[in-house]
């Protein structure tokens, strides 16, 4: 199923500026934040597809790779393995926390700064562990654009160590709680302010929010929970994508150390040239090259294309500098529908030098009214002429 425009979520035109943006997010937010809206599903996916918007439209090099190609642009082709979504609710509050303000997040007069809206009980989670981002380049000729291709790469990243499963320890036995936060993975700061007292939790520094401290290490990873590994990653790239154009791929990315969900793999599209074709967005242009006997004669000519070889006749009389249309013969749309065309420029080669000979007959051929620019013009035998000059 296609996703929603983003700027259609927000509620915003494709000209708002980006203060513009950040309101209408913010609204969305509150008007469909969980702790507003408890137990309400249709909410809470509202809730997260308003961050997706606000997380490519509120970054301006996103926004603009999306106002260019769509979805896909920003890694929202649906049914191919790349994905622009995906976004948890810790990731929403850990990215865009600071956008709720007061009315979420932050506790006056000794309510839990967990809550929002009366003290809720519901508590945030524990901030998890995402582990980096990685990005590949991705080296795709014509052919493979116009129909789509499934790439396999070679890529060198962190993955969980297997001897500990990504815990760091050596065994089970080998943690202790941390005595800073114990056992919590957060710490609680308290401060007074002119409104009441305000609490704010933080992540614990000794334990950097695990809750409990490795006491005998993983002698793979030294404690980390991560070593460095190759995998064999195969992408589906979609058809009809562009030179510069970023795809992502959920959790394709680096392993976190010591547990989390991976980062994704950023996947950047690089157009090869080709040796006969010139892309111009979804239309493809071809020069094509008639000696003076085809272009005047005409003449059955071959013409590469992205599916292969295609014949088409040139009418006599064909003038340099008109352009034949073949159409769908270009591009498709990416995520979309339809398809290019592909133009054929006609050049009339002439010959840099003529033997004494070929000069002669030029010259009297020259004398020909057919030689003085005249569209109606028809002389059969100037045609025969030129023909038993050029075979």
């Amino acid at each position: 199923m296609s996703k929603r425009d983003y700027y259609e979520i927000l509620g915003v035109s494709k000209s708002a500026s980006q203060d513009e943006i950040k309101k209408a997010y913010r609204q969305q937010a509150l008007k469909y934040h969980p702790d507003k809206n408890p137990g309400d599903k249709d909410a809470e996916n509202k809730f997260k597809e308003a961050a997706e918007a606000y997380e490519i439209l509120g970054n301006q090099d996103k926004r603009a790779r999306y106002d260019r190609y769509g979805h896909a642009g920003v890694g929202g082709a649906s049914g191919n393995g790349f994905s622009g979504g995906g976004m948890t609710m810790e990731d929403i509050f850990e990215n865009f926390g600071d956008i709720f303000g007061s009315a979420f997040g932050g506790s006056f007069g000794g309510f839990s700064s967990f809550g929002g809206f009366g003290g809720s009980s519901r508590q945030r989670s524990r901030r998890v562990n995402k582990g980096s981002n990685l990005r590949v380049k991705v080296s795709l000729d014509l052919k493979e654009i116009a129909h789509g291709v499934t790439k396999k790469i070679k890529v060198n990243k962190y993955v969980t160590c297997k001897p500990c499963d990504g815990s760091g320890a050596a065994n089970s036995s080998g943690f202790s709680t941390c005595t800073t936060c114990n056992g919590s993975g957060q710490v609680i700061k308290v401060t007074s302010t002119f409104l009441g007292q305000m609490q704010t939790a933080a992540v614990c520094p000794a334990c950097g929010g695990d809750g409990k401290i490795i006491t005998n290490k993983c002698t793979s990873c030294h404690g980390e929970g991560i070593v460095k590994d190759t995998e064999v990653i195969s992408l589906d790239i979609p058809a009809g994508v562009a030179e510069g154009m970023q795809l992502s791929v959920n959790g394709k990315g680096n392993a976190p150390r010591r547990g989390g969900v991976n980062g994704d793999l950023i996947v950047l599209i690089h157009e090869e040239k080709d040796p006969d074709l010139i892309r111009d967005g979804n239309d493809l242009i071809y020069g094509l090259y008639l000696t003076f006997a085809e272009a005047a004669l005409g003449a059955p000519v071959e013409i590469p294309t992205v599916d292969g070889i295609v014949k088409i006749k040139i009418e006599p009389g064909t003038q340099p500098g008109k352009i034949l249309r073949l159409r769908g013969k270009g591009l498709p749309e990416v995520n979309g529908y339809g398809r290019g065309d592909l133009l054929v420029n006609i050049n009339v080669w002439i010959p840099k030098t003529l033997t004494k000979e070929e000069q002669k007959i030029v010259e009297q051929l020259s004398k020909s009214t057919n030689f003085t620019p005249n569209p109606d013009a028809s002389d059969k035998n100037f045609f025969e002429k030129m023909k038993n000059f050029f075979e």
